[in-house]
């Protein structure tokens, strides 16, 4: 038979070709960009802003992160050693965080199992970006594996520079980060996505993070990490003692489900527990007092949540800026949320019931005197009415 000593033409300009595609390949140019937006950021002082936007998000965050790692002396060829706190501070951190622990325990079970062909493993930290538990196909033969999984190891941005742990924490929304965008070398392995986590006082109250080594880019992993964020705040939220539990959500979206705005009420109708969602439909719950009244929020009398409980049904809520909202109110252990608690969120709800009109009108009518410190007249001026139509309204004489 006969053997080519050299290859043959045809089969080098083959390889070639296959070489070429492989430079220009999607994951290639990826490594390239980031390889230049280190040049121009790292090494030459310059802004990269017309570098840092791809076709997942804006990386502008990136360039804040390194800019900070590189005020504080850090430099991409310092080695890292991914210490431990010390035992003290371990316990301490491990106390003060009980709750989130025991909230995120369960649904980290479920996402170890949702990732475990992925490659990629989680890890839940402190607000401080230490590390208080993990989850998933952990290669413990790989140190790089060992020295993050461990709980106690500190991952912050003083630490070990820009990871999706400290960009999540310094820029409180989720980020993916991938290989070369993290700042030291020792970092530039890996890869991950990270989420904030929100306690019922609207604080961070950490971060869950999902990170791979020597893997394929996988920027769908922050909408994956962002929804299991949620659901750990939403358990930290139902977890926090309440007299009442309100499900939120705009008309003609079901309830019952991880999307619902979650809003805990003591008796006296105290917010004392919201997750983000509630947040978002709420803008009282974000620039209002710490722990607002629910009759900040609601158009109506705060009463009419605790009868509605009752009834097991959602009803159609008036907010002060015009919009409405339903809402399902549940009492602990009442029908709605035994069934939650047996088999998980509802599909949906019997169509909301409007609350009857004079007790809307009622409310409105009550607030504008209370702003006008119990000036009749000058609250009916103020809603275009008469004081004897506020006078009959409010049933008084």
């Amino acid at each position: 038979m006969k053997q080519w000593l050299f290859q043959p033409p045809e089969l080098i300009h083959l390889h070639r070709t296959h070489m070429v595609a492989a430079l220009h390949s999607p994951a290639q140019q990826r490594l390239a960009q980031i390889e230049q937006m280190r040049r121009t950021v790292i090494a030459e002082g310059r802004s990269a802003a017309g570098m840092l936007m791809n076709e997942w998000s804006d990386r502008s965050w990136i360039e804040r992160s390194w800019r900070r790692c590189l005020e504080a002396g850090q430099r991409p060829e310092h080695r890292l050693t991914f210490d431990l706190v010390p035992a003290q501070a371990r316990r301490r951190t491990e106390e003060a965080n009980h709750a989130l622990l025991k909230a995120a325990k369960p649904l980290l079970d479920k996402l170890g199992r949702a990732i475990a062909n992925s490659h990629y493993f989680a890890i839940l930290t402190d607000p401080q970006g230490v590390v208080i538990d993990y989850n998933g196909p952990i290669d413990t033969s790989d140190q790089r594996a060992r020295l993050l999984a461990r709980v106690g190891v500190d991952l912050s941005e003083q630490a070990v520079g820009t990871t999706a742990i400290g960009a999540v924490l310094a820029e409180l929304r989720p980020v993916w980060l991938h290989r070369a965008e993290h700042f030291f070398n020792d970092t530039a392995v890996f890869s991950c996505a990270g989420a904030p986590l929100f306690g019922p006082d609207g604080r961070c109250a950490g971060m869950l993070d999902l990170t791979g080594i020597e893997v394929s880019e996988r920027p769908e992993l922050k909408h994956l990490v962002a929804q299991w964020a949620r659901s750990i705040e939403n358990s930290l939220a139902l977890a926090q003692p309440h007299a009442l539990l309100l499900r939120l959500n705009w008309p003609g979206c079901n309830l019952g489900e991880d999307g619902d705005g979650l809003v805990g009420l003591d008796r006296d109708g105290n917010v004392v527990a919201v997750n983000t969602a509630a947040r978002q439909m709420l803008a009282q719950l974000v620039s209002g007092p710490q722990r607002p009244h629910c009759s900040e929020l609601f158009a109506m009398p705060w009463e009419l949540l605790f009868d509605a409980a009752r009834r097991d049904r959602a009803v159609e809520v008036p907010l002060w800026s015009g919009l409405t909202l339903q809402v399902l109110a549940q009492s602990p252990g009442g029908p709605a949320s035994a069934v939650a608690a047996a088999n998980g969120p509802a599909l949906g709800y019997e169509r909301p019931l409007p609350l009857p009109l004079r007790d809307v009108e009622a409310a409105l009518i009550r607030k504008a005197v209370d702003e006008a410190h119990g000036n009749v007249k000058e609250a009916a001026q103020r809603l275009g009415i008469s004081r004897a139509t506020v006078y009959r309204k409010l049933g008084r004489r």
